[in-house]
């Protein structure tokens, strides 16, 4: 029998861990986080991607934005209210969840809350035995999409608001909605608190400090108590895990980091774009209505977005690092109307239509620079369909490139990149060139003026430009708080859109004869008699100053003698600044005046439009 010689064992044994270690020396190791990290409960949020708000209550019946707090209970009949047609008509224009407006400001209560009469468990519908949250709660877990609650903080109808007793009411309510009702994704609290209200017949205005008075640190205690997995948004007080985005019109900045800092003020700029240097990691989410305002209104069944307005929104939301909270209002008869239904079912549609075909499946990637040159952290991993892998370069690089090769001239007109931000955002400044003709051409018209490069990546950045043939298209990370971790690139050739809103016939105010007799008062000549029967006005849409906030209108034949057709406020315009519709009986004037009664800034009134409706 033949025996191995002692040596050669040991030169073998010397040789395979020589193998070994050298095996062992090219695999990197995995990058460190990068300042603040999302939860696991932020990253399923963030995954979500679209989800509904739902606005129904006692303005359905009022044709009211914002309630006082003393409506009629036996408004409250609907003749259909059907919470599967809701939960059907979401799904079907790819919402993954709903948000219910369970309590609006007017104090109202959608389910029979046992510490108010101000509930349904008083009006008419179903003789008071009826309950819309536990009916849409259950619509909701049938159909597959999750639930989550909407409480206002402000409360027009109860008599204790602004005084310590309210504040337990309060939690009273929110225990009932998160104890009674199942899983709860998201807790939703409004910014809006504190101004008159009926308050038990009151009848007077109360202030109250957002940041205190609730007591949000307890609330928030409870909430992770009743509900660990949910998140929570929260436009004043502590911060939640979630923020507002600084305006409803459905957009975030072009710029825009997950990250806060968990103390001190928040200014608009940090809304809007977020905090480079935050210490907490703290999202924007983009909420906006299909319609222009909240709750349904007949005057605006004309007025639901356009597909490629919802288009523009989704890429100025999603596609900006935020989530998409669509709102869908209820009529009332108690379903969604069918213009607001086929809109966002066209609206899903669109969105897969534009994603369908991702063009960087069957191309070819290489990197200026890979992680300790392993595999793990290949180009190609931003294309292997697998959410936990990602290209990286060494720590030391965070200037880089990443090249998209198709082999054959490829159309297209949208990009999307994601970042692994399990281990935090990182991606400060990026490019984009395309190579055509023989050359690489940098993708300018994707750019804000002024600007020569594309900032922040984060959950997911989708960046759209006038098509464009090409044989490869460069990435280049141009600055980055650390090495850059890509999980996706995609590649897309949009179909091309246009406004699909059928024109309402009014008049516009390029067709108007309007001129200023005081820097607060607007007057309109039609230089003959006609029948009015609404005003509309658009505030400023770059800027808060000049927004009218309350409002009186006249109307005259003469100039001499003024008739009051209405005066008001224009509830929530700061944040919403949407078209504001202003009723009256229809009256017979050749000129219109409306008085600004107070701005939100500024000293001069402003507008983006004005539109008058005559017979």
């Amino acid at each position: 029998m033949h025996r191995k010689h002692p040596l050669t064992s040991i030169i073998l044994c010397v040789a395979l861990w020589s193998l070994a270690a050298g095996s062992l020396a090219q695999k990197a190791a995995v990058p460190a986080p990068c300042g603040p990290v999302p939860t696991e409960q932020q990253l399923r949020w963030q995954d979500m991607e679209m989800y509904a708000f739902i606005h129904y209550s006692m303005n359905t019946y009022t044709d009211e934005e914002w309630g006082f707090g003393n409506e009629d209970l036996a408004l409250f009949n609907p003749s259909d209210l059907d919470c599967r047609q809701w939960v059907k008509v979401c799904k079907e224009a790819g919402m993954r969840g709903i948000i219910f407006t369970a309590k609006h400001h007017c104090g109202f209560c959608m389910w029979p809350s046992k510490y108010t009469d101000y509930s349904v468990k008083n009006t008419p519908w179903k003789d008071g035995k009826g309950d819309v949250v536990r009916e849409l709660a259950d619509a909701c877990k049938k159909e597959g999409l999750k639930f989550a609650v909407y409480l206002s903080p402000w409360d027009r109808n109860h008599a204790e608001y602004g005084r310590p007793a309210y504040v337990t009411y309060f939690r009273n309510q929110l225990r009932e909605l998160l104890t009674d009702y199942g899983d709860i994704f998201e807790v939703w609290f409004d910014g809006a608190n504190g101004g008159d209200g009926w308050y038990g017949g009151a009848n007077e205005t109360r202030k109250i400090d957002g940041k205190t008075y609730y007591q949000w640190a307890e609330t928030f205690r409870m909430i992770r108590e009743l509900q660990p997995e949910a998140v929570i948004w929260n436009d004043g007080g502590d911060r939640g895990d979630l923020r507002w985005v600084g305006t409803e019109a459905g957009n975030v900045g072009e710029t825009n980091w997950s990250l806060l800092n968990h103390d001190g003020e928040v200014t608009w700029p940090m809304l809007h774009f977020g905090l480079e240097t935050g210490d907490s990691w703290v999202p924007g989410e983009t909420n906006t209505s299909i319609r222009p305002g909240w709750f349904y209104h007949d005057t605006e069944n004309e007025h639901v977005k356009s597909l490629s307005k919802l288009m523009d929104t989704y890429y100025k939301s999603v596609g900006r690092n935020s989530t998409l909270l669509l709102n869908f209002p209820v009529a009332p008869n108690g379903r969604i109307h069918p213009n607001d239904s086929l809109r966002g079912i066209a609206f899903n549609w669109m969105i897969h239509e534009v994603f369908k075909n991702d063009l960087a499946r069957k191309a070819t990637f290489s990197a200026s620079n890979v992680r300790g040159n392993d595999k793990r952290f290949a180009a190609s991993r931003v294309a292997d369909g697998k959410p936990d892998t990602y290209w990286a370069t060494d720590d030391n690089v965070t200037n880089a490139s990443l090249t998209i090769d198709f082999k054959k001239p490829t159309t297209f007109n949208r990009f999307v990149a994601e970042e692994y931000i399990r281990l935090g955002q990182r991606v400060k400044k990026f490019s984009l060139e395309a190579f055509v003709g023989g050359e690489w051409k940098p993708l300018k018209d994707c750019l804000v003026e002024g600007s020569d490069g594309l900032t922040t990546i984060g959950h997911r950045r989708i960046i759209c430009f006038p098509t464009v043939t090409a044989t490869r298209l460069r990435l280049t990370i141009l600055d980055s708080k650390a090495c850059p971790l890509i999980s996706k690139i995609g590649i897309y050739l949009a179909p091309e859109l246009t406004s699909d809103i059928p024109n309402s016939g009014e008049k516009k105010s390029s067709d108007l004869h309007i001129f200023f007799a005081s820097p607060k008062q607007m007057m309109i000549d039609f230089d003959q008699e006609q029948t009015i029967t609404s005003f509309r006005y658009l505030p400023p849409q770059e800027s808060r100053d000049g927004t009218i906030t309350h409002y009186t209108l006249w109307a005259s034949s003469d100039w001499n003698n003024w008739k009051k057709l209405a005066s008001g406020e224009f509830s929530n315009i700061v944040n919403n600044p949407i078209w504001q519709t202003i009723k009256f009986e229809p009256v017979k004037a050749r000129i219109l005046r409306l008085d600004a009664d107070r701005l939100a800034s500024g000293d001069r009134m402003g507008y983006g439009d004005v539109e008058v409706v005559t017979d």
